[in-house]
């Protein structure tokens, strides 16, 4: 009986410590950088190479994106910016791009495939750039004014829509 006791608190143990995707324990993520906030120094290398800076994002709204492919909130939030994505492809003053968390080349590549997805991203299979934004949580968005101001932030409680991404685009090109 005391055996079958341990296993059984051993599996509730295991259960109550594997985290989600998306929280983590945390109901909304944890704050890193907030609205107001100018957007860290770092450098992102894209799936075709290029090389992104944050200087680079100077003079433009940038809207930068973290997910995870396997993440259900992800997968309802990457249509959407795909949709801001094609509004905005060809405005130079507006760039966006979606940053994996912990998920390698051939993982978001092959998720970029299959959902159709065209939206200029960098896979990489760390926290590294991650954890200069937030602790926790994704999806997680970031709009950022032409001076590298956030002026916007959203996570997964609730999904960002696209009237909210694009007014929050709008009002960043002022």
């Amino acid at each position: 009986m005391l055996r079958l006791y341990s296993l059984l608190m051993l599996l509730l143990w295991g259960m109550l410590c594997l985290p989600s995707c998306v929280r983590e324990d945390s109901p909304s993520g944890e704050e890193g950088i907030c609205p107001g906030d100018r957007l860290p120094d770092c450098t992102f290398v894209l799936s075709d190479n290029t090389r992104v800076s944050t200087s680079d994002l100077r003079g433009k709204v940038s809207v930068l994106v973290f997910f995870h492919t396997s993440c259900p909130d992800c997968q309802q939030e990457l249509p959407v910016v795909q949709k801001l994505y094609d509004y905005y492809r060809d405005d130079a003053s507006v760039r966006v791009y979606c940053i994996s968390r912990e998920e390698n080349s051939a993982e978001v590549a092959a998720y970029w495939q299959e959902n159709g997805l065209t939206i200029p991203y960098s896979p990489q299979s760390g926290r590294e750039i991650y954890s200069l934004f937030s602790e926790r949580g994704i999806p997680r968005v970031y709009i950022a004014d032409k001076q590298l101001v956030v002026y916007s932030v959203y996570s997964d409680n609730p999904i960002a829509s696209f009237e909210q991404l694009q007014a929050d685009v709008e009002a960043s090109l002022k």
